[in-house]
């Protein structure tokens, strides 16, 4: 934290990662409000992943042959925009009525899932250079902390604000945190274009291709990638807490951004385990270890009709996922060379950025054709699967030890 750069990039990243959150928990709330039907949660997901997946290999190439703080700084603009469309459209006037019904808030979602596919695998890549390498471990925790830390303050924010203040508050507060994230961003000293020192002038599909052989040729990086990657598609129910919250626990929007905000709880306090016992030894039968744990507490979470025991549920989960994360996130910095970073990124990005958005995608369509607890019991059935499978086929990551990794490097 000594580092004037990566401290303002932490500011940045939770202030961005607030203002997301708290859009989506308004816009998942008032979407349901208007149609009442959980297959237009899951439209959420798939709007946003299809502009995303399109747009992720490319950015990873252009990622790795430009200047990453600006390519940031400028995709980051765009989420304002899109803040700023979701405002225009909660207010009530005559300039602002041809934005009324549910076309602003699936077009913001378009644009929020382009700019992720370049904003996630850019991040990584600035992380990296922010910092040196024998750092990076610690830097990509401090970076998941304070990703954790917002996803506990942006869906409670979310809810609280929309429950007790109304739409328009809780758009201007998310537009108003997006704009601070830049103030902080634009400080950020450019490191400039990445210096390669191999394929400088391939050309652009030459790139791609290159990044991802190299994530196929790993076994640790395709077994990380592809475990969370199903992990997430199958277990995740967070798509679903409107109609949990609305139509089960029955705890309206303020009940909502609490549930949205149990799983981060649960990684802040695992975050801070992990800062004094790091998942260094055994990392990989941990990583497997607690995704099954996360698929199991998904299923225990879709059979309550306790709002505290569902709660519960959710902030293990959190906790579980986390410890995945943290361990996904260092071999990614580990594995991956500077000048890889944006293709392997990227590559990460499809695996875990779109598993997420097809996940709640899944989850809309099983829960209108399954039901709404089938669906999430099946999904979480479906985790545990994923993790037997995943230890079958990738030994090495089932073995892997970041400790060795540190130490060979």
């Amino acid at each position: 934290m000594r580092f004037r750069d990566l401290r303002l990039f932490l500011a940045y990243r939770f202030l961005m990662t607030t203002a997301v959150l708290i859009q989506a928990v308004v816009v998942g709330w008032q979407l349901y409000e208007m149609t009442k039907n959980p297959l237009s949660l899951g439209m959420i997901g798939l709007t946003e992943v299809i502009p995303q997946v399109s747009i992720t290999l490319f950015a990873g190439h252009f990622i790795d042959i430009w200047d990453r703080k600006k390519i940031i700084f400028r995709t980051s603009f765009i989420l304002l925009l899109g803040s700023a469309i979701l405002l225009g459209s909660s207010l009530d006037s005559d300039f602002t009525r041809f934005l009324s019904g549910t076309t602003p808030i699936f077009f913001t979602i378009f644009l929020v899932g382009l700019v992720r596919g370049i904003l996630m695998p850019a991040n990584t890549a600035l992380l990296g250079e922010l910092v040196p390498r024998e750092l990076l471990s610690e830097a990509a925790t401090w970076g998941s902390t304070s990703w954790q830390v917002a996803a506990v303050s942006g869906p409670a924010i979310g809810g609280l604000v929309y429950g007790f203040f109304g739409l328009i508050s809780a758009y201007t507060l998310s537009f108003s945190l997006f704009a601070l994230s830049m103030v902080f961003l634009f400080f950020i000293k450019s490191r400039g274009k990445v210096v390669k020192t191999s394929g400088k002038n391939d050309p652009i599909f030459a790139s791609i291709s290159e990044g991802i052989k190299y994530v196929y040729k790993n076994q640790v990086l395709m077994g990380a990638f592809s475990l969370d990657m199903f992990a997430v598609l199958f277990g995740g129910a967070v798509a679903m807490l409107p109609v949990f919250a609305s139509d089960i626990l029955k705890v309206g929007p303020e009940g909502l951004g609490i549930l949205r905000a149990c799983p981060a709880i649960g990684a802040i306090i695992m975050s801070f385990y992990l800062t004094f016992y790091p998942p260094v030894k055994h990392s990989g039968k941990l990583m497997l270890i607690n995704v099954a744990a996360f698929g199991a507490s998904m299923i225990v979470f879709a059979l309550s009709k306790n709002f505290y025991l569902s709660a519960a549920c959710l902030f293990l989960s959190g906790g579980f996922d986390f410890v995945s994360v943290v361990v996904r996130n260092n071999i990614l910095q580990l594995f991956a060379s500077n000048e890889m970073k944006g293709r392997v990124s990227s590559v990460n990005s499809i695996f875990i950025g779109s598993s997420n958005e097809l996940g709640a995608f899944e989850s809309g369509a099983a829960a209108s054709l399954m039901g709404l607890v089938p669906s999430v019991i099946f999904g979480g059935a479906m985790t545990l699967i994923v993790v037997g499978l995943s230890s079958a086929l990738f030994p090495k990551l089932r073995n892997l030890s970041l400790k060795e990794v540190g130490k060979n490097q």
